[in-house]
């Protein structure tokens, strides 16, 4: 409304082209619409930018769709990020969180974001669904946007308010765990009582040829565990190079438990069964001479 103020028009005309039936709609206070319909996912952004004034940042769910992420439930609030010395309060479907710590603005499509371990935090504080929030933190490191302990790090600093559901769906991507499957998995595996795993490590066998990168790994009795996908391993290439490393584990002497993820939440008390029987056979056999790398 400012920028209409100074190029002359009067406070009270900008206000009637507003009211019901008119030519413009007031979008939030002092930020209008110059037509009547519905604003566009990218106007409410711009109007909330407008709303928080200079070195405002788009932060939670809007930011990381900037950051083309995927694994994000429907954004609603356009929440912003404001030096806390700014006096701005939040109005209509804009969220205005005043912060003494202010990230670094990365821009995306012309607009201002805070960063993926920022962003996912933020958003994650504010959703009471854990999967959906295991999901948006398991996707922000798979995809190498961020790592765990970047997560790690800024839910340590920030605020604590919400954080119970996010420190939780961490814990098993500290752990090694890279996506909502093997988060499910250390779960599992947890409930096991089985000896601690190494997760996403490289297995070579005697010759120093790679053997495969198991999702789970038992050094001490060459285990491992594979969460295999039916969707992902049985088309095409894909179910070709499932193949090839089974072939490469049994080559080596290495004992394979193979589990669909869907049974990691559907039958975790039979999982876990036959994790205890396949670590058994590892046991009962001397350990095949292979070795493991980060």
């Amino acid at each position: 409304m400012s920028e209409l103020e100074e190029i002359g028009m009067p406070r009270s005309s900008v206000y009637r082209r507003c009211l019901p039936g008119g030519p413009w709609r007031r979008l939030l206070p002092g930020v209008i619409l110059l037509h009547p319909g519905e604003p566009t996912d990218e106007q409410r952004l711009r109007a909330g930018l407008l709303r928080g004034g200079p070195g405002a940042l788009i932060t939670g769910v809007w930011a990381l769709r900037r950051h083309g992420l995927r694994q994000l439930p429907e954004p609603g609030i356009v929440h912003l990020l404001v030096p806390h010395e700014r006096e701005v309060t939040s109005a209509g479907f804009v969220l205005v969180e005043r912060t003494t710590r202010m990230p670094g603005a990365r821009t995306k499509e012309g607009m201002p974001v805070a960063p993926v371990d920022r962003a996912v935090l933020d958003g994650a504080r504010r959703i009471r669904d854990f999967d959906v929030v295991q999901a948006m933190l398991a996707e922000a490191v798979q995809r190498r946007r961020c790592t765990a302990e970047q997560l790690d790090r800024e839910l340590r600093l920030g605020s604590q308010r919400g954080s119970a559901i996010p420190r939780r769906a961490l814990q098993a991507l500290l752990n090694g765990a890279e996506s909502v499957a093997e988060a499910d998995a250390w779960e599992v595996w947890k409930r096991s009582g089985l000896p601690t795993a190494e997760w996403n490590v490289r297995v070579y066998d005697r010759h120093s040829e790679f053997v495969a990168k198991p999702d789970a790994w038992c050094e001490d009795v060459a285990f491992a565990w594979e969460i295999d996908s039916r969707a992902y391993h049985e088309h095409g290439d894909f179910y070709a190079a499932t193949l090839a490393r089974n072939a490469r584990y049994s080559a080596a002497g290495i004992i394979c438990l193979q589990t669909l993820p869907s049974r990691l939440r559907t039958e975790p008390d039979k999982v876990i069964t036959e994790l205890r029987d396949a670590y058994a056979a590892a046991c009962a056999r001397p350990r095949p001479p292979v070795t493991c790398r980060p």
